[in-house]
């Protein structure tokens, strides 16, 4: 069964899309990955979706960050990944970048809900459903589509949005795991149910 949108009711979530971040995961694909990212981000918008873009960011110094927490604990300790998060490296892509209108969530930690305003921003807006995608598939994706679907949130994954340096389990969560969570469409379906 197709899905079916309810604008008002939905928000897209493009996460961990940061000009330091797209390179390394896309590399030769970064053009089109990006072309086909900001249809889809212009399409919800058009729509009358909320448009909230997540990304990774740190207070310097790095105080949100533990030593119990090995992924982060990495970050903290190496100047050369914190620069990733900081300055123009860490701003959104200006391609899938904000405009006026979209919302901007900062987040310490994968999942876009850990630590962060985002599910009272859902919340306080009525959101039921929410379409996502990113940079990692088996980071921000993952994690952030495990806590939705515990909260009770009607997940769309955009599939051909999202990318991870490991092909092999990109394609295992898009076409195994993922699907008992959310609907996974590609990007075109995705137009094609909101047009």
């Amino acid at each position: 069964m197709p899905h079916t949108f309810e604008p008002v009711h939905t928000a897209l979530l493009s996460m961990d899309l940061q000009t330091g971040i797209v390179p390394i995961y896309l590399k030769e694909q970064s053009a089109p990955f990006l072309a086909r990212t900001a249809q889809t981000i212009d399409r919800a918008r058009a729509s009358g979706m909320k448009v909230i873009h997540v990304r990774v960011g740190f207070r310097p110094g790095l105080p949100e960050v533990g030593t119990r927490n090995p992924l982060f604990a990495a970050v903290k300790r190496s100047v050369q990944h914190q620069g990733l998060f900081a300055g123009p490296t860490g701003e959104i892509h200006p391609a899938v970048g904000p405009q006026e209108g979209d919302i901007v969530v900062m987040k310490h930690r994968v999942s876009a809900f850990s630590g962060t305003e985002l599910d009272l921003i859902l919340r306080a807006n009525d959101i039921t459903d929410l379409v996502l995608f990113g940079i990692a598939t088996s980071g921000v994706v993952l994690s952030t589509v495990l806590q939705a679907s515990d909260a009770d949130y009607r997940l769309v994954v955009v599939s051909d949005c999202c990318a991870d340096l490991d092909q092999d389990l990109h394609s295992c969560l898009l076409t195994k795991l993922l699907p008992g969570r959310a609907t996974v469409l590609s990007s075109a379906e995705f137009l094609e149910s909101v047009a």
